[in-house]
């Protein structure tokens, strides 16, 4: 669920006129006991096929797990797996068109609980133990949750959006505020105040914000992928922008093709290298001053569809949805952009999250 807006809306239509839920079917459970570091996949799966996964994969033996939710909780993931959070001995899996997030402890892989009922859910940015905010597609407002407690606390509606057209999408935390970019139909990020949960500023950064990321010197950088044609929100070539959060003024842009398809901005844990899909992998310091015209890593008729760098090694991990049906593959290149390993994960693979020493407390 990415960029074929006029796929969706029908996928939209026809999941409302069924009025179908994702039904959990139990069966037998697996006991894990993993405490290796490492990366957990997330694989989407296809739209109304339940065929959503978690695969996790060990870096030092080479090893990955597939269909680990599953295997651990003796029932499947669900419809749409967009993201996963980390957050406190925790994975927080959001599941899209299933409307939940299970949280699940990370070396068992059990379910320690879940949130449901919510309208569209894209991402989870934890807070505080007490409050973490949830980012909707196609509804004008974010969920408050508490991650304790698991349950709805409240919602903070998003000025001049409306209600079944606009969408939340990834969130950042900086202080006491959240930083969120508006991406389907939308035009702008926006700022939150974390202790009124009121939207305080809104900064319009080009059509449709794909993704953004902060660099080591807290600055946002954001990358829009420009809509596409007969776009009510427009059509136009997409940016990769720098961004003060604390003015909310553009400082750089970078201007690529008209049919070009950036996704999935990412950077490295120095903070200092931002990563891309466009087609192609792209890289580019973020001290340059203009954007790399030469791809770092080449797609040789791939479908790169997901992107992480390890907070660790920098070890590059690129997942190819090859025809979004078959299981997806993951290839992961050293720093250098060399191809140190390949594996196979789930169907669409599309997020990663990390497993060890460096996550959130």
């Amino acid at each position: 669920m990415r960029r074929h807006h006029g796929i969706i809306v029908l996928s939209i239509i026809i999941c409302f006129l069924a009025t179908a839920c994702m039904k959990w079917e139990y069966a037998g459970e697996e006991l894990f006991d993993n405490t290796a570091d490492g990366i957990f996949i997330i694989n989407q799966g296809n739209f109304q096929y339940g065929n959503a996964s978690l695969s996790f994969y060990n870096p030092d033996t080479k090893t990955i797990d597939n269909e680990i939710f599953n295997r651990a909780n003796g029932m499947k993931l669900g419809d749409v797996a967009q993201s996963m959070t980390v957050y406190r001995n925790q994975g927080w899996i959001v599941v899209n068109n299933s409307h939940v997030i299970f949280r699940i402890d990370l070396n068992t892989y059990r379910e320690t609980g879940r949130i449901q009922n919510l309208p569209s859910p894209r991402y989870i940015c934890i807070i505080n133990p007490s409050k973490a905010y949830v980012s909707q597609l196609w509804d004008n407002r974010i969920i408050i949750v508490n991650p304790t407690s698991m349950q709805v606390t409240g919602e903070i509606t998003i000025p001049n959006m409306a209600p079944t057209s606009g969408s939340t999408e990834q969130m950042i935390l900086i202080g006491k505020h959240v930083y969120c970019n508006c991406w389907s139909y939308q035009n702008r990020i926006i700022k939150i105040d974390t202790t009124t949960d009121a939207v305080t500023a809104s900064l319009p950064i080009g059509v449709q914000p794909q993704s953004m990321v902060k660099d080591c010197n807290d600055k946002l950088w954001v990358l829009t992928d420009g809509g596409f044609s007969g776009n009510p929100a427009g059509h136009e070539p997409p940016t990769l922008a720098r961004v003060d959060p604390q003015t909310m003024t553009v400082e750089k842009r970078f201007q690529m093709q008209l049919n070009d398809s950036p996704s999935q901005l990412q950077i490295d844990p120095t903070g200092h290298t931002l990563y891309w899909i466009n087609n192609d992998i792209f890289r580019m310091d973020i001290s340059a001053e203009s954007a790399p015209k030469c791809a770092f890593i080449n797609a040789c008729n791939t479908k790169y569809y997901g992107l992480f760098i390890s907070p660790v090694d920098h070890n590059i991990y690129v997942a190819d949805a090859i025809d979004y049906q078959q299981l997806g593959m993951i290839y992961r290149y050293d720093s250098a952009g060399n191809l140190i390993d390949t594996f196979h994960s789930g169907v669409t693979p599309g997020a990663f999250a990390w497993k060890g020493g460096l996550d959130e407390i």
